[in-house]
């Protein structure tokens, strides 16, 4: 029993992950829509270099699961057979085409049509590698991960994290943002997340083998998911809470929002890997 954290790297990789992808997607669309104004746009790539950043941080953290960087190959040796080599794949090509396509826009040779339809592109990547990530999640043999549940709460993620994110990258980018829309889509994110943590933790009284009951695998599990919520409300709260008085968010509180963010959802993923086990001897629920 245990809250999960001896599993750090993927925490990392998969909330950094999910959070970079999201990120991309609502700084990408502010991109395109600053058609009219290239100084704007190019403001706005400078920006999203601390994307890659993170995104490296990520897949830093990944390698460290493996024990030994020379691993991180193996890991792509059943690529189509296996949910992990799907994932290390769908990353490996997401980060690739995506961090090429911040280098020739950053440079600025990259051309106006080309350029819309690579960052189209690498936006879908971003949403296919979260996908990936979920299958890894889905294993008969561990009914705690297997459910809907999961698939939900890593697409949560990125709707949590990536839209502030984003917020931050164009506030330090001198680039106006529809604050509003992202901001009414994390806070809905946040009932669901609630709503989720509820659902579940209801669910896991009817999970049992033989020998384990799943509500007993993290003994401080609800008051851990409260600290949870807890940072993701006042997290989003630096963002929301200006807004609601028609100011704009400064940096400061914009990046403290991201930290506590973040660091409710490496909390939650921590207490998803604490939920592990198998099926052993039988399985009930």
């Amino acid at each position: 029993m245990g809250n999960g954290w001896h599993e750090w790297p993927l925490v990392l990789f998969t909330v950094l992950g999910q959070c970079v992808a999201g990120a991309l997607v609502v700084s990408g669309l502010g991109w395109l829509a600053e058609k009219n104004d290239p100084p704007a746009r190019q403001r706005i790539v400078r920006g999203m270099f601390f994307l890659w950043v993170v995104m490296g941080l990520g897949f830093l953290a990944s390698i460290m699961h493996l024990g030994s960087p020379m691993r991180a190959f193996n890991s792509l040796n059943r690529v189509g057979a296996s949910g992990l080599s799907n994932e290390i794949a769908a990353g490996s090509i997401f980060f690739a085409v995506g961090g090429f396509w911040w280098l020739v826009a950053f440079l600025g040779k990259m051309p106006e049509t080309l350029g819309k339809l690579w960052l189209l592109f690498s936006m879908v990547l971003g949403i296919i590698f979260i996908l990936a990530m979920t299958r890894v999640y889905q294993i008969e043999t561990v009914p705690t991960w297997y459910t809907g549940y999961t698939t939900l709460a890593f697409f949560l993620t990125a709707i949590l994290g990536g839209p502030l994110f984003a917020a931050l990258l164009f506030q330090a980018s001198r680039v106006p943002f529809s604050s509003t829309i992202f901001a009414s889509i994390s806070l809905l994110a946040l009932l669901v997340c609630i709503a989720v943590i509820a659902l579940q933790g209801m669910a896991l009284a009817s999970i049992h083998s033989s020998v384990q009951q799943a509500s007993s695998l993290i003994p401080d599990y609800a008051v851990l998911q409260v600290c949870r919520v807890a940072l993701l409300v006042i997290g989003l709260g630096c963002w929301i809470c200006p807004l609601v008085r028609r100011k704009e968010p400064n940096i400061v509180g914009l990046l403290l929002g991201l930290i506590l963010v973040l660091g409710g959802e490496i909390l939650g993923r921590g207490l998803f890997y604490g939920l592990h086990m198998t099926v052993g001897m039988a399985v009930a629920g």
